[in-house]
């Protein structure tokens, strides 16, 4: 059939290199607010929907993550951010 040449190709190739370490932002940088009225920076962390981008994605900690859905819902609140757009990117 196949010798073991062909198979090594079936797996995806060294996966441990491809994934990224994942750092949280704000504590690499040093930020303790989040400026809610900042719209361009808090785009950052919407998808294209509006939706706030997970911390699997972003890589941000839980107390950032936490802070930073406030100061969307806030931007939102004061009409800075969209709650839904089709395509906000």
């Amino acid at each position: 059939m196949g010798n073991k040449t062909d198979i090594k190709y079936l797996s995806p190739v060294d996966i441990e290199l491809r994934q990224q370490n994942k750092y949280c932002r704000f504590k690499k940088m040093g930020i303790d607010y989040i400026d809610y009225k900042d719209p361009e920076f808090l785009m950052r962390f919407l998808n294209e929907q509006g939706k706030i981008l997970p911390r699997r994605i972003t890589g941000n900690s839980l107390k950032f993550q936490r802070r930073l859905a406030v100061s969307v819902k806030r931007a939102r609140q004061i009409a800075l951010l969209p709650y839904v757009a089709d395509n906000l990117k």
